[in-house]
């Protein structure tokens, strides 16, 4: 059976607060890590996931100086070794080290600028501080913009990519930023050629967000920084497919040109259904057949349709492969699409539901099907 544990309990819990606890009483003289580890698990029932790290603050602060300074120093003593910098990727750190980035935006953002800077330069090499760097450039864009841009060259990757993360139009769980492309974008310029994959996958994921406001603007960026030739062909490629996805599953032409795709080619559809009714449990079993006068790579999606309550409708799109069709071979493609029930994030609901197929952003056949009760 699959673990059915809260996100939030596996994050914070008896053994992860311990730890904190213990990394504090060895760097902060006096702590009580009994006390600290008693006072946060009391209230954790109550709070979700973000709710708790700043609790978790709470309590901590409690046996911290009150003065900034040397509460930053004392959270610096407190940090564990920094995460290994011999990595690339995929060592995003601990969320109970989230607490530095809390009380630096709490306790640092209006009096102490430089000293909560320093801070979050600590404490991103253990933790991403993406969501607190992020009040700093609210508060203080000019500055922690030039802060930033040095930070850009640094030598430890987790602070490189916290430059583009932190400053990404649409971070999710995280509070806005009223940056404009022109102010973040030459970051990114300095960031693209990176060889860590964690921060060229924040590059992408930036210009992904990006492109939802100013797709020609990502556009123009990626054909740049190919011309400049300073990344890898590899892996400028797999960023662009990174950061055009949203436009890709949107049918952009000027994504799917960018990609390789000709959104004006010709491809005729053959869909078949395995059934026409579906129950909510099971699978569509979805069968296409393209077919072109000439040899052409195709992007191949498909959206469906769903019912809603009060009878609305939803449309997501899904990913089906991108391969080359030959000149009047048909190329036969198939996917059983799971229509599980129960999912907290999307409920499906019995009724007349329609599955359409995208051959490089442009509709090229639709089919009907009833999905109903399980």
């Amino acid at each position: 059976m699959a673990d059915k544990t809260l996100m939030k309990d596996q994050l914070f819990n008896a053994t992860s607060v311990g730890q904190l606890a213990d990394e504090f009483a060895a760097g902060v003289a006096g702590f009580d890590p009994a006390r600290f580890a008693r006072d946060s698990l009391a209230g954790f029932a109550e709070r979700e996931l973000m709710a708790r790290m700043e609790w978790m603050a709470d309590c901590l602060e409690t046996q911290l100086a009150a003065d900034f300074p040397t509460m930053a120093d004392q959270l610096e003593a407190a940090m564990p070794a920094p995460l290994d910098p011999a990595l690339r990727d995929d060592d995003f750190g601990h969320f109970i080290h989230a607490l530095p980035g809390i009380l630096a935006a709490r306790h640092g953002l209006e009096n102490h600028r430089s000293r909560a800077m320093e801070l979050l330069y600590a404490a991103t090499q253990r933790f991403s501080m993406e969501f607190y760097i992020r009040a700093f450039l609210n508060r203080w864009p000019d500055e922690t913009l030039a802060q930033l841009a040095l930070w850009a060259g640094d030598t430890n990757y987790h602070v490189r990519r916290l430059v583009s993360e932190g400053t990404r139009p649409r971070l999710p769980w995280a509070v806005g930023v009223g940056l404009t492309p022109a102010q973040t974008l030459p970051l990114l310029d300095m960031l693209h050629a990176d060889p860590a994959r964690f921060v060229t996958r924040s590059v992408a994921n930036h210009l992904n967000d990006l492109s939802k406001i100013a797709p020609d603007k990502v556009l123009d960026r990626l054909a740049r920084w190919q011309a400049e030739g300073r990344q890898t062909p590899k892996e400028l490629a797999w960023m662009r497919r990174h950061a055009l996805r949203t436009l890709i599953k949107q049918g952009h032409a000027g994504a799917m040109a960018a990609l390789g795709y000709r959104a004006d080619a010709f491809v005729e559809a053959q869909i078949t259904l395995g059934a026409v009714r579906v129950p909510i449990g099971g699978a569509l079993d979805l069968q296409i057949t393209l077919t072109s006068a000439e040899d052409l790579p195709v992007l191949v999606d498909y959206r469906l349709e769903f019912a809603r309550a009060g009878g609305k409708t939803a449309q997501k799109v899904f990913k089906l492969k991108a391969a080359e069709v030959k000149a009047g071979v048909p190329l036969a493609l198939r996917k059983a699409h799971k229509l599980k029930g129960g999912a907290s994030t999307f409920t499906l609901y019995p009724g007349a539901h329609r599955v359409t197929v995208q051959v490089n952003g442009r509709d090229v056949g639709t089919a009907a099907f009833d999905l109903t009760e399980g």
